[in-house]
């Protein structure tokens, strides 16, 4: 549940307070991801998530954003990032900053899950996740051109010059 606090006054800012457990939850097969900011607290400025991925879980195909930045901070495991034709294992504590036109992508190779905290600057894509998710709960596979389609109505192309 999210909780709003703020002050008689007007022109106060209202704040926003996400307990454990509460928060907009996605399933995408086997990563669950918890919506803490979806922008709607932040003029659209910036969205923020945790992600679970299970072990052994591949990620989306190597991609590009045109229009915003995407953070990752590992709160546990090992999340291995590639990055071109470049991997970066990143640990507990490490943090991934992803800027707009940087191909990318994520797994999780280990046996143990992962948990990581992402970061959307302008916060637009968490709708992608939706549409995904959508997708899913009705029944449809999650073929490659259906995950290009969601991509591209948030300026986001996959980096096919890496495939």
């Amino acid at each position: 549940m999210t909780e709003e606090v703020g002050t008689n006054e007007p022109q106060a800012p209202a704040v926003s307070v996400v307990g454990p457990g509460d928060g907009e939850t996605i399933v995408l097969g086997t990563t669950h991801m918890r919506v803490l900011e979806d922008g709607s607290h932040t003029g659209h400025r910036l969205a923020i998530a945790e992600s679970v991925l299970a072990p052994h879980t591949q990620g989306p195909p190597q991609h590009r954003h045109a229009q915003h930045d995407e953070g990752f901070y590992i709160l546990s495991g090992t999340v291995r990032f590639t990055v071109g034709d470049k991997d970066y294992d990143a640990t507990t504590g490490t943090l991934v900053m992803v800027p707009p036109g940087t191909p990318h992508t994520f797994a999780n190779p280990t046996d143990q899950p992962a948990v990581m905290l992402s970061t959307f600057t302008p916060d637009r894509y968490v709708q992608y996740f939706r549409d995904l998710h959508e997708l899913l709960a009705g029944g449809r596979p999650l073929t490659p051109q259906a995950n290009i389609d969601a991509m591209s109505r948030y300026a986001t192309e996959p980096a096919t010059d890496l495939a």
